[in-house]
């Protein structure tokens, strides 16, 4: 990938975090799976590769790279892959179309913050709550105080914590660089992290990519809430699909943080939010059930592309090569 370079030159990383991912994919020997999916995090700007979260973006090529790769056949002209996710040992299942046992890729569907359209993949996913910290609210609290401030510390697929954009200082509408460039908002968003991360049985968080922050404020374009998403040091030119799964469903939480600026309230059945970022908005379903006063979220789902964009081989710089 070329790290550690803040460009990425001699390597196939684009010098941000958002660019510089991998996955490593293979046919899975686990019962009810197709394939395995393990998500690793390459760092630009220093020597280190992180296993430690998600990634629902990649995930959205693992099904169509599983196709072409023949570690699955299609199966008519939509092909349903389940995917277990290695990071947080949960399962995923990518619905691909696959007209004439070929996978597509033109379409019209159309992700904010993504360039062009492309067929669309909807995205399930299975009782990931909980997946890294153990719980949905790992604090065992919807909302707790941390470095003076209100939060709500939530695990639904990506550990996030929740703050009010006015708490720290901003408006919410901030565009990612102009964030980036207020040290002392980015100092306080870190001190919130690193308190959190102990709360929500991560240890010490300090060298790791989670917890994300999520500053929200009330949406702006009509959608659930804005956000401006640090993960965890830049800020999102959008928002992760894990981490916008995890801040909707903190939006259904009677007396969360999120729940607090969305003004929602959950039903029964099923609910989609459009949660707004930089770029756009991230629409978001969740499935939710009550339990007396508490609300169990049973299932997530969101639409996601990917595009085939070459096939060849990548030279490690040295003396290794890696071929597909």
């Amino acid at each position: 990938m070329g790290s550690p370079d803040v460009r990425e030159i001699d390597g196939m990383g684009g010098g941000h975090p958002l660019t510089s991912k991998v996955a490593v994919v293979q046919r899975s020997r686990r019962s009810g799976a197709d394939v395995d999916y393990l998500f690793l995090q390459v760092w630009p700007d220093r020597a280190e590769v992180s296993d430690s979260q998600n990634c629902g973006n990649l995930l959205a090529g693992v099904g169509p790279f599983a196709i072409e790769e023949n570690l699955i056949e299609a199966d008519g002209d939509e092909t349903s892959v389940r995917i277990w996710m290695e990071n947080t040992e949960t399962m995923a299942v990518a619905r691909v179309q696959t007209p004439s046992g070929r996978v597509r890729y033109d379409g019209d569907a159309r992700i904010d913050g993504v360039p062009g359209t492309a067929a669309p993949i909807p995205l399930e996913f299975l009782d990931v709550a909980g997946s890294t910290c153990g719980s949905l609210l790992p604090t065992g609290h919807v909302t707790d105080h941390v470095a003076g401030l209100e939060v709500t510390c939530i695990d639904n697929g990506m550990p996030v914590v929740c703050v009010r954009a006015d708490d720290v200082g901003l408006t919410g509408r901030e565009e990612p660089a102009e964030i980036e460039a207020n040290a002392s908002v980015c100092e306080l968003v870190e001190s919130i992290r690193l308190a959190a991360g102990a709360l929500m049985n991560l240890g010490d968080v300090a060298a790791k990519t989670v917890p994300k922050v999520s500053v929200l404020a009330p949406g702006a374009n009509g959608g659930a809430l804005s956000t401006r998403t640090f993960i965890p040091r830049r800020v999102h030119e959008a928002i992760g699909v894990f981490g916008a799964v995890s801040v909707a469903t903190a939006c259904l939480l009677p007396g969360s943080v999120a729940n607090g600026v969305s003004k929602l309230k959950a039903s029964d059945g099923e609910t989609t939010l459009d949660i707004e970022h930089p770029t756009g908005y991230f629409s978001v379903s969740l499935r939710t059930r009550h339990d007396g006063d508490e609300v169990v979220v049973t299932s997530s789902a969101l639409l996601r592309t990917a595009r085939l964009l070459m096939r060849g081989e990548v030279f490690v710089p040295g003396s290794l090569w890696v071929d597909r």
